[in-house]
């Protein structure tokens, strides 16, 4: 079950994700960007492709869907465990919303330091590795780079915010 929100980013109740995902109901994602300690490089990493979003794809962030009765700090300290086997001190960003023709949510940003170890979930996450800030700025930006859709939008958005 996770949390489902009305468009003003409320929680209203819970859903399974099957029905999230087949009526394209608002829900809650958490997005956190590993930096690594000096602040010089971001942990990237790609998605396995068995992954029922965006399989294969390129991600910067740590994340995932908002569990019913979590907060969004208590599901991006989960996620961040979970999908690289870290814990770290969080600092949220921003609150922002995502859409397109198959999903809908309102994301919470989030951003930590921490050189690792790293540990992959291997259900989620199929490599990994450090980029250096200027390159990932080009990434985001390049239509062509296998980068996730919400990732990208929302990369642009965080970017645009810190003035990076």
């Amino acid at each position: 079950m996770i949390n489902l929100y009305d468009e003003d980013a409320n929680v209203i109740g819970e859903v399974t994700r099957e029905r999230m995902r087949a009526e394209n109901l608002w829900h809650g994602c958490v997005l956190t960007v590993v930096f690594s300690s000096d602040g010089e490089r971001v942990y990237v990493h790609r998605r396995t492709d068995t992954k029922d979003v965006f399989p294969g794809l390129y991600d910067y962030a740590a994340g995932g869907v908002i569990d019913a009765g979590e907060t969004p700090d208590v599901a991006a300290r989960r996620e961040l465990s979970e999908e690289l086997g870290v814990e770290a001190p969080l600092t949220f960003l921003f609150q922002t919303t995502y859409v397109d023709e198959q999903t809908r949510y309102h994301a919470w940003v989030y951003e930590t330091r921490t050189d690792g170890p790293f540990t992959h979930q291997p259900e989620e996450v199929a490599w990994g590795g450090w980029m250096d800030l200027g390159e990932l700025r080009g990434k985001i930006d390049d239509p062509g780079w296998p980068l996730v859709p919400d990732g990208r939008e929302i990369g642009q958005e965080w970017l645009r915010r810190s003035g990076s």
